[in-house]
């Protein structure tokens, strides 16, 4: 354990997103904030984005994240120009020199790309380096029992999430318990960013190849687990 946080920690760009379901291919984000933390976990800059997705929200969607067609279509910016703004600003802060941290973060970074591409906004070939507390969690302590919501790992490194999914809410939080991580596990981790980024690769890959064999084991034959990290 040490009690100072790597550079790469120090500063971190935090990113989450709501969205009208889990298929990062055709859902769309409803909202999204990205958010600048200073060393001490405090916010520094927040930028917020609700957006109009175009299509019903479904209920079991507007159930979790508060957010009803209704308010979309009446208070939230287009979506091309939502999702222009939001990929913008996350380019902005990478180059301005800051790890982008985000919770699970294909299932953001990959809905994101698939926004841009129906709405013909330009991507980048690559997005690094990126900090996904929860790919990082599982390979530091990977034999702790019980879930790996962003709810249970905030309370696990005494971390307090407000509204959980509310896309601001969430964003920070997982930028804090990234900075909970890395006090206590610098010693195991890259001391590089982009060390870590490309390290992240691996553990995630390795992590669904062992979970697709527990599935394969225990229920279905035929399961098979994305691996892809930080896009799939």
């Amino acid at each position: 354990m040490t009690n100072t946080l790597p550079l790469w920690a120090e500063n971190i760009a935090v990113f989450d997103t709501e969205t009208t379901g889990i298929d990062t291919a055709n859902d769309r984000v409803v909202s999204s904030t990205i958010a600048l933390l200073g060393k001490n976990g405090e916010v520094l800059e927040r930028y917020d984005w609700l957006i109009d997705p175009g299509i019903e929200i479904p209920a079991a969607a507007a159930n979790v994240h508060g957010i009803t067609t209704e308010v979309a279509r009446t208070s939230g910016v287009e979506t091309s120009v939502g999702i222009s703004q939001l990929v913008a600003q996350l380019l902005s802060m990478i180059d301005r020199g800051f790890a982008l941290v985000a919770y699970n973060a294909p299932f953001d970074l990959s809905l994101l790309k698939a926004e841009a591409e129906r709405n013909g906004i330009a991507w980048p070939k690559e997005i690094a380096p990126v900090i996904d507390p929860l790919v990082i969690d599982k390979q530091v302590d990977r034999y702790r029992k019980g879930k790996r919501t962003l709810e249970v790992v905030s309370a696990h490194y005494g971390v307090e999430l407000g509204t959980a999914h509310d896309a601001g809410e969430d964003a920070i939080a997982a930028g804090r318990v990234l900075q909970g991580l890395a006090l206590r596990y610098a010693h195991v981790l890259p001391a590089e960013v982009m060390q870590l980024h490309e390290a992240q690769v691996a553990w995630a890959a390795n992590q669904a190849a062992s979970f697709q064999e527990y599935m394969r084991r225990v229920r279905d034959p035929n399961f098979t687990a994305e691996g892809g990290w930080p896009i799939r």
